[in-house]
């Protein structure tokens, strides 16, 4: 009787190891939020109006205040540090001391906040030279700190850095499966903002909602 009860105790470990693996959040899960379907992403592609870029005259990024406070001590970047990250813990001034992230552009795992850079899916430049030279201060900074649109998200910093301020056209994520939701997410903070695409981006953005 005691060798039938060990074998059960010895055949329940599996099972209860799989059951726990499926209670676990996967870290490839975190995304920004309202990323729309590839059908939606189509029609507002082909909603957005096809312009030359503008001047980038009188740019900078001071002109797009970030990070704001979002909540008590936490601004922006660690808002979304703990949105897109695994069991990241804060200190108390709502700075992420540990954690997993899992940068979806590249496919790495970093566990230091200091290596993840919170990526403006729409560069503060190219929305300089798509439109937002002319909107208040005010609505360029609710652009750089938006929250409810996929316009921010948790990446490993030198693979923001490479982006820079680049379209689809000259710039795309080294994850090649990551481009359909790439470009459902570029055109649709576009959309929202009313921001114009150059044809060579459209071209781009077409060819990427097409992997999807």
């Amino acid at each position: 009787m005691a060798f039938q009860q060990v074998l059960r105790a010895l055949l329940a470990v599996p099972l209860l190891s799989a059951a726990v693996a499926l209670a676990q959040p996967s870290e490839a899960t975190a995304a920004p939020p309202n990323i729309p379907s590839a059908a939606t992403a189509r029609s507002e592609l082909a909603s957005l109006r096809v312009a030359a870029p503008g001047s980038m005259t009188g740019y900078s990024r001071d002109k797009f205040p970030h990070w704001i406070t979002v909540s008590g001590a936490c601004n922006t970047r660690e808002t979304v540090l703990k949105r897109d990250g695994t069991n990241v813990r804060t200190d108390s001034e709502c700075r992420a001391v540990s954690g997993r992230w899992y940068s979806a552009y590249d496919g790495s795992t970093q566990t230091s906040a200091s290596e993840i850079d919170i990526d403006h899916v729409i560069p503060l430049a190219n929305a300089w030279r798509s439109g937002a030279s002319s909107w208040t201060t005010a609505k360029r900074r609710d652009f750089a700190n938006d929250l409810d649109d996929p316009q921010l998200i948790a990446v490993k910093d030198t693979v923001n850095r490479a982006k820079g301020d680049q379209s689809p056209d000259q710039w795309k994520p080294p994850l090649t499966s990551y481009w359909c939701t790439y470009a459902r997410m570029w055109v649709h903070v576009k959309h929202q903002y009313s921001l114009t695409i150059t044809s060579s981006e459209k071209g781009a953005l077409s060819d990427m909602l097409g992997r999807c």
